[in-house]
């Protein structure tokens, strides 16, 4: 079993320990998770979409459990909703919901769905889940909040800046789940320029020194505050950052290391305790004794 710790993007456990110092701060949003946010939404969800299993829609609802094993995390409610943007997203915190729009299967290959479905898992197993919803509601209320929102403006833009890079450990869970850094690009390059049938082609290391240029958009301190202030409120990073950020990491031992164990663990070639190596023949493995067969 490949572990979070093996994937998360330091600068995500960075941002989040950053919130975590504040005192009170996880225990006040676990407390307004638990009883009023995660009952609402399992409410609206069951009454106002289709909740994808076995029974309903198998044929979507089938790629979510293969990409749970494989990030050994327990199945969220799954839901379908009309809409024609395409997105997915994940909610909750002891009571996990994963949403898909039409617009997105729609828009998407049945492998870049499962792509999106992994990086919504991702968010998870990476236990992004309790501070990532709040981050959402307050994106989608905060400015009908009056004093109040002002007053909690500073926590919403500390939520926005740890959400960002929350996205980036997502990416990498993804590509864990999938065992694959380029579905995980091709999802980016989809969103934003187009469905394959128009994006197929595009030239990834061009998209690529697209990020690298926005970098040297920072060069002065007037520059940095616009780039900064655009992105302020932003909860994802933009897409030519993503994109290299992912492909950053897929050039790493530690990618490397974690294919080779997806890799093992589809052939039921690895220990499921230690995570060594074993041979097809073994019926203990020989590094922790525990029961193969």
């Amino acid at each position: 079993m490949i572990r979070p710790i093996e994937y998360i993007h330091p600068e995500d456990e960075a941002a989040r320990r950053n919130m975590e110092a504040i005192p009170g701060f996880a225990a006040a949003m676990k407390l307004f998770m638990r009883y009023y946010s995660e009952q609402l939404f399992h409410g609206l969800n069951m009454a106002n979409k289709i909740r994808l299993s076995p029974k309903q829609l198998p044929q979507i609802y089938e790629k979510l459990p293969p990409i749970c094993k494989k990030l050994s995390i327990k199945e969220p409610e799954f839901y379908l909703e009309m809409s024609p943007f395409p997105n997915a997203y994940a909610m909750g915190d002891t009571r996990t919901m994963i949403t898909v729009t039409s617009g997105l299967l729609e828009y998407l290959t049945d492998e870049e769905v499962s792509a999106v479905i992994a990086h919504e898992c991702g968010h998870i197993a990476c236990r992004h889940m309790l501070y990532y919803t709040m981050a959402q509601l307050l994106l989608q209320n905060i400015n009908n909040m009056g004093l109040l929102g002002d007053a909690i403006t500073p926590i919403f833009w500390a939520l926005q800046y740890w959400s960002r890079r929350s996205e980036l450990s997502a990416d990498r869970a993804g590509a864990v789940a999938l065992g694959s850094i380029e579905r995980m690009v091709e999802v980016q390059i989809r969103l934003a320029g187009g469905p394959a049938s128009i994006t197929k082609d595009v030239n990834i290391d061009e998209f690529v020194k697209q990020a690298d240029y926005y970098d040297t958009l920072q060069d002065n301190n007037w520059d940095k505050f616009l780039q900064n202030w655009s992105i302020l409120e932003s909860s994802h990073p933009y897409a030519a950052i993503r994109v290299r950020e992912i492909l950053k990491w897929g050039k790493t031992e530690q990618w490397q290391r974690i294919k080779d164990i997806v890799q093992l663990e589809e052939k039921g070639l690895i220990c499921p305790n230690c995570n060594k190596a074993v041979e097809e023949s073994w019926i203990y493995c020989k590094e922790c004794g525990y029961k193969l067969k």
